[in-house]
């Protein structure tokens, strides 16, 4: 079942990704008087720019058939894949069977003490499907307090698509949304048919327009570092940069955290909202005493 869950999505995205190309991408020329039925690379034209039968490369975008490496390659050659599409698309094509499923991840150790540490940097640790499994005071207090969200909600790219605050916070937001759908599709090719991560797309999908398009068009990134815009309510406009650490006893957690250069505004300003946090903790403690 995995392998059919694994060859469906390849065809899919195979599929998505010769719709976004057109022959003059690819060096072919055009044909006047001949209008295209749909947009994109005709399948005949991918197979020819592969030095595959027509026949052959529509079993694999079908999903009746497992490609070997070379033709992977040329294919991703053909349709101009990038490093992230690449992997996802040898990814996808690696795996034989769904991996099993336990209960809800849990924080390695060593992440929360090195979090519980980061007293000045906001951090997360990110699980599967974008699940917040832990963070610290700080990036309670830049994003969201993650502690007064059941459990079961606690997943990043439901909150950017269902909580109002989240989508204010981010100035760039579309383009968090975007790269947010980007990372849980190539993190899915390592879980096809994960029964939440369908709860999850189904629920997004009905939920909000933006998500059910964006979802279908397939495209995929790892999670590796960036800029964020936020207006937050405490410190105003700040611009930080953010990376990605991957857990050496958990690759499917991973380690999130935002920086400034020291002596910018930006870390100033990371800097008060830390002592504003510490603030509200003594006067919440000071309230239940």
């Amino acid at each position: 079942m995995g392998r059919d869950l694994h060859l469906n999505e390849l065809g899919e995205f195979l599929k998505a990704r010769r719709a976004g190309l057109n022959p003059a991408d690819v060096g072919l020329p055009a044909t006047p008087g001949q209008p295209r039925r749909v947009a994109g690379l005709r399948r005949e034209e991918v197979a020819l720019l592969a030095s595959i039968s027509t026949e052959y490369y529509a079993r694999i975008e079908q999903g009746r058939l497992q490609a070997s490496t070379p033709v992977l390659a040329d294919l991703a050659r053909v349709l101009r894949l990038n490093a992230d599409q690449r992997a996802y698309l040898f990814e996808l094509a690696a795996k034989n069977e769904l991996p099993a499923h336990g209960a809800r991840q849990q924080v390695d150790p060593q992440l929360q003490f090195l979090l519980d540490d980061l007293a000045t940097t906001p951090a997360v640790v990110s699980g599967r499907r974008t699940d917040v499994l832990a963070w610290n005071r700080l990036a309670a207090a830049l994003i969201a307090d993650y502690g007064n969200i059941p459990e079961e909600r606690r997943t990043f790219i439901r909150m950017l698509f269902t909580d109002p605050a989240l989508r204010a916070l981010y100035a760039d937001w579309e383009e968090v949304a975007h790269v947010a759908i980007a990372q849980v599709r190539m993190e899915s090719a390592r879980y096809p048919g994960d029964p939440t991560l369908t709860a999850l797309v189904n629920e997004l999908s009905a939920h909000d327009a933006q998500f059910r398009q964006w979802w279908t068009e397939h495209q995929v990134a790892g999670r590796t570092t960036g800029i964020r815009r936020l207006r937050h309510p405490v410190i105003g406009e700040v611009t930080l940069d953010w990376n990605t650490f991957t857990s050496a006893s958990d690759p499917d957690q991973k380690l999130i955290v935002w920086t400034a250069p020291p002596g910018s505004p930006a870390h100033d300003a990371l800097r008060l909202l830390a002592s504003w946090a510490a603030d509200q903790d003594l006067r919440a403690s000071r309230n239940v005493t």
